[in-house]
């Protein structure tokens, strides 16, 4: 799989053995396995490998729907919800009145769909979809900088022109790379970049003590300036939270080199779109290549679609043909660990938000 054995928030490594009870929930102290509970799939539609779900639950034991009337009859015993596709809304009325409940999974990175205040101060476990999509979205901050290396929005117009027009190109090599967010992702770009002989700036909220193959140096967030400064590509790979809510703002981009380039494969509203879009048109950065948004869909009509210093992409930067197989895959992976009482991976610090 790609997902491999993905870091733990913050880096820590922390994991969780699910088979303690939850105070206020009274579970019995017994493994999983013996008593296994029913899993609510938060879902409508095809579900990939529903029919190993199945068998792995246990027909009995999986419940599958997208309301709380779809999910009745499984609510009282319900250990584990996976919410494949519900709202924030449903998570949480399916959760207050699941008292058995142990485990949530995410089948995203992203949590803003799964952290409430009842989830928060509980002592149920949350796992994210961490470390499933990572490759892709490595893939796509690669080849954004390649993109405006090359200026391929040039040969593009050029071709459609059908104008001969023979132009400088810029060598990646040397250039350095700072990445805001040094998590799974972000290590994906990594090691991305650093094939083509890029040099690699990271911040990140806790500073690790040791060195990092592949990183030259690591900033913690006092040091988001000066790493800015010194990026030619800036990729933000950070998971949105109350405390990363806007932290590319005006001074930010004011700080990022004329020549600079913005990817961001996180969450849009970690950087104040608004001032995006003024740093944009005034062409005081060379360009931004965006996965993520304020609202999505994008509305029509939006400065964005227009930008000529803009690749857009509809959240779509790690849509393999396999992703939801590989989303299911983990989660199926997961389920065996619950299962037989082992710890879980990508256990979320709910308080931090990843």
């Amino acid at each position: 799989m790609a997902n491999g054995n993905p870091p733990q928030p913050g880096g820590d490594g922390e994991t969780a053995n699910v088979i303690s009870s939850p105070p206020g929930r009274h579970v019995p102290e017994s493994t999983a396995s013996r008593d296994p509970g029913t899993v609510l799939l938060l879902a409508d539609g095809p579900i990939p490998l529903h029919e190993k779900l199945e068998r792995l639950c246990g027909k009995t034991h999986l419940l599958v729907g997208k309301s709380l009337e779809a999910l009745g009859q499984g609510l009282a015993n319900a250990t584990v919800i996976f919410n494949w596709s519900g709202s924030r809304k449903l998570l949480h009325d399916v959760f207050v009145n699941c008292p058995k409940v142990r485990w949530i999974h995410s089948r995203s990175a992203g949590l803003e769909r799964s952290l409430f205040p009842e989830l928060v101060e509980s002592a149920v476990v949350l796992t994210n979809g961490t470390g499933v999509f990572s490759p892709s979205l490595g893939e796509f901050a690669l080849g954004a900088i390649l993109y405006f290396a090359k200026d391929m929005r040039r040969l593009i117009r050029n071709q459609m022109n059908e104008t001969w027009e023979p132009f400088d190109v810029l060598m990646c090599a040397g250039q350095t790379v700072g990445i805001i967010g040094y998590g799974d992702i972000g290590h994906e770009v990594a090691a991305r970049v650093r094939t083509l002989e890029m040099k690699v700036l990271a911040v990140k909220r806790h500073v690790p003590p040791h060195s990092d193959e592949l990183a030259d140096h690591i900033y913690g967030l006092g040091g988001i300036l000066e790493m800015l400064s010194r990026s030619d590509y800036v990729v933000v790979a950070t998971p949105l939270t109350q405390e990363t809510k806007g932290m590319i703002g005006e001074r930010e981009l004011a700080a990022m080199r004329p020549t600079g380039v913005l990817i961001n494969l996180g969450r849009g509203p970690v950087i104040n779109e608004q001032a995006l879009v003024q740093v944009l048109s005034q062409k005081r950065i060379k360009g931004a290549a965006l996965d993520v948004f304020d609202k999505e869909p994008l509305p029509v009509g939006h400065p964005f679609y227009k930008l000529e210093n803009v690749l857009l992409s509809p959240h779509c930067a790690d849509h393999t043909a396999d992703w939801l197989d590989n989303a299911m895959q983990f989660f199926l992976e997961q389920l065996q660990r619950f299962h037989a009482g082992a710890p879980l991976l990508n256990v979320v610090d709910k308080k931090l938000g990843y």
